[in-house]
C-alpha cells in the first residue's frame, strides 16, 4: 500500500508493486514516515515545480529497515536501519563546484515515504543515505531532513553564542529554530500568532514570547528587548511579504535576515532601502540542505540536542493520511504525525 498523489487536494491509498531495485539500489521498508510543511502545500496545491509532478508517490521523512540490495551495493546490507534524505546533488556541476550543492541542475528528489516500501535510487544511496544509531528511534532519525534544512539556515546567517535572534513563525520549522537557536547559546525571541504555539516555543527555549494577534508595532517591541539596537540575527519561517517586511525591520545594524518561508510565486515584496543601505543589513535566503548537513543533523539527534518527542504530537496508520492532510491543512502550523505504514 502506498499513498499517490493525483492532484489538488486529491491522494488516494491503494495497492502498488513492491519497488523493483536496481544494480545500485537498495528496498526500505518504512518504519516511520513524519509530515511536513511541504507535504500540506503540495497535497494543497496538486503538484511541487522541482520536487513532485503527479500521479505520483507522496512522502519524503522517512527512516526505515534495508530488506533489499542492488548487486552492486557495498555499503549497506540487509537489516540495517537507514535513514535516506530525499534528495542528492550530481556533484560535477557549476553549483557542487561553488559548494551549492542544494542548487544544484540535476538534484534528483526521492519520494513515497508514506508507503510500505520504498526504492532508494542509486545517487541518493551513495551520497545521502546513513545508518540510523541504535540509541535513536526511528521518528528521532526521521526528523534529519527538515533539521538539516534548519541548520543550515541559521549557521549561514552566521549565529554565535550569546548572538540574540528572533524567529517569526512557529510552526515545526520554526520551533525547530527556536530549539536549534538555544542549543547554539542563542537568546531567542519568538514570534507567533497562536498561544499554543507560544506555549510550544516556551518549552523549546524561548526567552521572550510576542503574539502577532496582538496590535503594537512587533519590530519596535523586537528592539525594546534589545536595548533599541534591534536582534543579530531574524529569521522568517512563515512565508508571506508581510512577515518578511517585518524581519528585515527588527534587525541591528550589520545584522543579518534569513527569508526562510517561501512566499507564493507571484510574491513581490518592497523592502526599505534606506534601512537597508545605511545599516548594512545582510538579507539571506535559505533553501534545502546538503548531504554535509544531512550528516550534521543526524549527529545532532544522535547527541540528542533534538528529538522527535518535540515536534510529533501524535502517530497515524498509513490508511488515515488523507484525513491527517485534511486536519494539517486546516490546522496552519500544526505539530508533525508520524505515519506508521
Amino acid at each position: 500500500m502506498a499513498a499517490v498523489l493525483y492532484g489538488k487536494e486529491s491522494l488516494q491509498i491503494e495497492p502498488v508493486a513492491v519497488p523493483q531495485i536496481g544494480p545500485d539500489d537498495i528496498l526500505v521498508r518504512v518504519r516511520a514516515a513524519l509530515t511536513c510543511g511541504t507535504d500540506v502545500k503540495v497535497f494543497r496545491r496538486g503538484y511541487h515545480a522541482r520536487m513532485i509532478v503527479p500521479p505520483a508517490l507522496f512522502g519524503h521523512e522517512l527512516a526505515g529497515d534495508i530488506v533489499a540490495v542492488g548487486q552492486n551495493v557495498r555499503t549497506f546490507h540487509p537489516g540495517q536501519r537507514v535513514v535516506s534524505a530525499n534528495s542528492a546533488p550530481c556533484g560535477n556541476c557549476f553549483y557542487c563546484r561553488k559548494n551549492k550543492e542544494n542548487l544544484c541542475e540535476d538534484l534528483i528528489f526521492n519520494n513515497g515515504a508514506y508507503a510500505e516500501y520504498i526504492r532508494i535510487p542509486s545517487r541518493i544511496v551513495q551520497k545521502n543515505t546513513y545508518e540510523i544509531p541504535a540509541h535513536i528511534t526511528y521518528q528521532d532519525a526521521a526528523l534529519i531532513e527538515p533539521l538539516a534544512c534548519v541548520m543550515r539556515g541559521l549557521e549561514e546567517c552566521g549565529l554565535e553564542n550569546l548572538d540574540t535572534i528572533s524567529v517569526i513563525g512557529l510552526g515545526p520549522i520554526g520551533l525547530m529554530f527556536v530549539r536549534l537557536a538555544k542549543v547554539y547559546g542563542a537568546r531567542v525571541i519568538a514570534i507567533g500568532r497562536r498561544k499554543s504555539q507560544l506555549d510550544r516555543a516556551a518549552r523549546m527555549g524561548a526567552n521572550d514570547l510576542l503574539c502577532t494577534a496582538d496590535d503594537y508595532d512587533h519590530a519596535a517591541h523586537v528592539r525594546h528587548l534589545t536595548g533599541g539596537r534591534g536582534v543579530d540575527v531574524a529569521i522568517e519561517a512563515v512565508g508571506t511579504p508581510e512577515t518578511w517586511q517585518l524581519a528585515a525591520r527588527m534587525v541591528r545594524r550589520g545584522g543579518t535576515v534569513n527569508f526562510f518561508g517561501g512566499c507564493p510565486s507571484d510574491s513581490a515584496v518592497a523592502l526599505d532601502t534606506n534601512l537597508l543601505h545605511y545599516s548594512e543589513i545582510t538579507c539571506k535566503a535559505s533553501f534545502h540542505h546538503t548531504p554535509a548537513y544531512i550528516q550534521k543533523a543526524l549527529d545532532a539527534v544522535s547527541r540528542l540536542d533534538i528529538t522527535a518527542a518535540d515536534f510529533v504530537n501524535r502517530e497515524e496508520p498509513l490508511s488515515n493520511l488523507l484525513e491527517v492532510m485534511r486536519h494539517l491543512m486546516s490546522h496552519n502550523g500544526h505539530m508533525k504525525t508520524a505515519i506508521i505504514p
